[in-house]
């Protein structure tokens, strides 16, 4: 069998896999900078009694990261229905965002 006969069996393909690999990569492009403000909610703490930024910091980052997750759970609500990725990929945005309300709910007083 030719090169040429397998690529007429099997069209779309490479197109699929390139849709698929590319789907991937802007999700995991929004969860990187999502989980980077969660992840920075995370760890802002207080230095003291005298520190009263600390609460606005963390929940800046906080809706910061939660803005972000939820657009990248819209962005993966579409690549599911169009069959690019699977559905194991709502697990990623669910996780940083009850992440980030939990952390805005739970933010340092000082």
């Amino acid at each position: 069998m030719t090169e040429q006969e397998t690529q007429e069996r099997t069209p779309g393909v490479g197109r699929r896999a390139l849709a698929i690999v590319g789907c991937s990569v802007v999700l995991l492009a929004l969860h990187t900078l999502g989980g980077f403000f969660v992840l920075n909610a995370l760890l802002t703490e207080s230095e003291g009694p005298w520190d009263r930024t600390v609460t606005g910091t963390v929940r800046l980052m906080a809706v910061l990261g939660l803005g972000t997750e939820v657009v990248a759970a819209a962005v993966t609500a579409g690549f599911v229905a169009l069959g690019c990725v699977r559905r194991w990929w709502y697990a990623i945005p669910l996780v940083l965002i009850l992440t980030a309300v939990v952390r805005m709910v739970f933010a340092p007083v000082p």
